[in-house]
């Protein structure tokens, strides 16, 4: 995500971070290089345009050319006028007292309505509604039985109607919600491989007949200016209240997340991070702007670890540790609440710094699952005591886990190591140096709830 330019733009800003002094010639140099970027990650050309003038404004100012930091403060400029074009604070959806909600996504064909309604009726469960899908794409079968099967996966009824007119079955729909109780309604519209005038008419037409209390349309991240393009044609003839942008951890340029607030001037509600159906997140734009400009985004770490953490295994997990108790069972418990969180890869966007480690360093998003496998292969005793593991057993468990023996004694060495830690932790508590500490203080990171 945004990888391209995030890249660009963090060389461009060090170099102005490491000069005492800015001169206008430097930050014009800086402005270049800056517009070259935001071009080549597919960034509507008045959208640049605009974005580069208003920093370079800033940037040669009073202010900024007397300041002890001047690389510093023109940072700080790039993050509030980087925050500024993808909407400034967050927008929410917003939801009524009626009953049911009725919400319909538009978009094109391909751009991931169809997912995007179901991952946004899991968000609202997890915020307490009660949310109910209805199919109205009539002219791809298979996209009503794709949402079928999402609604079973995540226990959530699917209304598909009967016939042919999605006018119809909308409006059945939203009866049908309010015989079940159900809350909030979720109207996935069809879509057509470019904007034209039946789409338009069959989309009016759904809305004046539900009179969704939200209209929200979904863009491909990864389809750049033309998803920005649909957008604008769409909110000059089915005004809509907000934007998806789906599959963003795709897209590498990230212009269309940058571009669609400034040309329609809808705001991003959410962002599609993933293909798992826990995957949209509301969007943010300083925490977007700072993840792209290599600062992390703390906040975001937080409200996902708290939201994909058992709280009752966590308390059993911080009990042994305090105790000094740490086996392979604890790790591999450990290691599970980690994956909830997400890719390991997303996971280091969000944590400051992590840019600076070299762009050769891979990061193995299998390791995880090796790992679990290797632990998994081991009986109840080895668990429990790895130093009954002897070259035999090793073999086996290589076998088992569809791995090599190498990596069994990695994964063995790098547990010994947490191990020592552990005991270490341990006796700085008994020793009376955790005194007064809060509670889970040194916790290590994925191991707990506090990171």
């Amino acid at each position: 995500m945004f990888e391209s330019l995030s890249d660009r733009l963090q060389a461009v800003l060090s170099k102005l971070k490491s000069r005492g002094r800015l001169s206008e010639t430097d930050v014009d140099a800086a402005m270049r290089e800056v517009r070259l970027a935001l071009l080549e990650a597919d960034v509507n050309f008045k959208v640049v345009k605009e974005f580069v003038a208003a920093v370079r404004a800033r940037a040669v100012g009073a202010d900024v050319m007397k300041s002890l930091t001047p690389g510093q403060m023109v940072v700080k400029i790039v993050l509030e006028e980087l925050t500024s074009l993808m909407g400034g604070n967050e927008s929410r959806l917003v939801l009524t007292n009626r009953i049911p909600n009725v919400i319909m996504l538009v978009g094109l064909q391909g751009s991931g309505k169809t997912t995007a309604a179901a991952k946004l009726a899991n968000l609202l469960r997890k915020q307490g509604r009660h949310p109910m899908l209805i199919a109205c794409d009539v002219y791809r079968p298979a996209a009503i039985d794709q949402l079928e099967t999402l609604g079973r996966e995540l226990d959530l009824p699917v209304f598909r109607g009967e016939g042919d007119d999605p006018i119809a079955i909308a409006q059945a729909g939203v009866k049908d919600a309010i015989a079940r109780m159900r809350d909030v309604v979720i109207v996935d519209t069809a879509g057509r491989l470019h904007v034209d005038p039946e789409m338009m008419a069959e989309a009016s037409a759904i809305k004046r007949a539900i009179k969704p209390d939200q209209i929200i349309m979904v863009i491909d991240a990864m389809t750049g200016q033309d998803a920005v393009s649909a957008a604008s044609a769409f909110a000059e003839r089915v005004a809509f209240d907000g934007v998806i942008v789906s599959k963003l951890d795709g897209d590498a340029r990230g212009g269309a997340a940058l571009s669609v607030k400034a040309v329609t001037g809808k705001p991003i509600l959410f962002a599609s991070m993933g293909e798992r159906l826990d995957a949209l997140e509301v969007f943010y734009p300083e925490r977007m702007a700072k993840r792209i400009l290599g600062m992390g985004d703390v906040v975001s770490l937080i409200e996902k670890a708290q939201e994909s953490v058992d709280v009752e295994l966590s308390d059993d997990a911080e009990a042994r540790l305090r105790e000094g108790r740490f086996t392979l069972d604890d790790f591999l418990g450990q290691l599970r609440q980690l994956k909830k969180m997400g890719s390991i890869s997303d996971i280091m966007s969000m944590i400051p710094g992590a840019n600076k480690l070299p762009k050769d360093a891979k990061i193995d998003e299998r390791a995880l699952v090796r790992t679990e496998a290797i632990i998994q292969s081991m009986t109840v005793a080895e668990r429990a005591k790895p130093s009954l593991i002897n070259g035999s057993r090793r073999q086996r468990i290589a076998v088992g886990a569809g791995v090599t023996v190498f990596d069994v004694n990695q994964l063995l060495k790098q547990f010994a190591e947490a191990q020592k830690m552990v005991k270490q932790l341990q006796k700085m508590q008994s020793g009376g140096k955790g005194k007064g500490r809060h509670r889970g203080g040194f916790d290590l990171p994925g191991m707990g709830r506090h990171f």
